[in-house]
């Protein structure tokens, strides 16, 4: 079943390799949901998209806490 979605902001790139998709962090609503950071792969034109993960506000902060108090491996 093909979602439908609404990017409200990128916020980045994190990779692009050599096979046309991208991974993208994203500020997204699914199916006219409450908007959520979305971490996925997706073509340029964002006609298709890979599986990803969705992160609430409340799990985003969590997740900036973590990352602020350790080193990155």
């Amino acid at each position: 079943m093909k979602h439908t979605f609404e990017i409200y902001k990128h916020i980045g790139t994190i990779s692009e390799p050599n096979n046309g998709w991208v991974k993208e962090l994203n500020f997204i609503s699914w199916d006219s949901r409450e908007p959520v950071y979305d971490l996925r792969t997706w073509t340029l034109d964002h006609s298709q998209y890979g599986k990803g993960v969705t992160i609430t506000p409340g799990e985003m902060q969590k997740l900036r806490e973590l990352i602020g108090s350790s080193e990155v491996c």
